[in-house]
């Protein structure tokens, strides 16, 4: 007679569960095992998961185990979308890249038409992503463990490298792609801006006083009086 094992996962086995002791937890049999092996979404959980532990831990003790014990799921879990840390940390600087630049589309969008103002706007959500996500910032520009021959990565850097070849031709009304003496004009911007989200992780602009606008403005001011029209 075929029933089925009492449990959390529904296995079929020849007779009650009492009567075959050696069959009993042939399968995983709790709801964590479960979820982890069938959640809907485990990819995005686990790449939620390393940025969590990436800021509690830093990347020195960032492993797969710490991860999928931050996700709630079993140390194999990872295994099934990521062969080994660097492809986790990989995917993770991806997703660093696009949020990086979608924050910079968003405020640059919202400074209107502008090309001067729209620069500073981006340079702006440049310093603030930076603020909020120190640690992925570090990831995304100064690690090694990416893979930086990863399509997917690469891709999304040069978005956001383009975006910022975009913003720099719009002020000065050139493309900068085809003229290699403006190309400086797009590196000028970068380093400007990239300097200063270092100083502030850093904690040296905390000089700057006065409330969250004053201080944007006073940044603003920072980048259009040191970038040239």
């Amino acid at each position: 007679m075929m029933k089925s094992c009492t449990g959390t996962l529904k296995l079929i086995v020849l007779g009650p569960c009492d009567q075959h002791p050696a069959l009993v937890c042939l399968a995983v049999r709790t709801k964590m095992a479960s979820q982890s092996y069938h959640h809907g979404d485990l990819r995005n959980e686990l790449i939620k998961a390393a940025e969590q532990q990436l800021r509690d831990a830093g990347i020195e003790r960032f492993s797969l185990r710490s991860v999928a014990r931050t996700a709630g799921v079993s140390h194999a879990a990872p295994a099934h979308h990521f062969s080994d840390t660097q492809g986790l940390l990989t995917s993770l600087a991806t997703v660093g890249f696009e949020r990086f630049l979608h924050s910079q589309i968003k405020k640059q969008d919202a400074a209107g038409t502008d090309p001067i103002d729209r620069r500073a706007a981006a340079g702006l959500a440049y310093i603030e992503f930076t603020e909020r996500n120190p640690e992925l910032f570090h990831l995304m520009f100064s690690s090694q463990q990416p893979d930086w021959t990863n399509p997917e990565l690469k891709q999304a850097a040069n978005n956001a490298f383009s975006n910022l070849v975009m913003l720099v031709n719009a002020v000065k009304g050139i493309d900068s792609d085809s003229d290699q003496e403006h190309i400086t004009d797009v590196y000028a911007t970068w380093a400007l801006v990239h300097g200063l989200s270092s100083l502030t992780n850093a904690g040296m602009l905390a000089s700057i006083k006065g409330g969250k606008k004053s201080r944007q403005e006073m940044i603003k001011k920072i980048i259009n009086d040191n970038l040239s029209v």
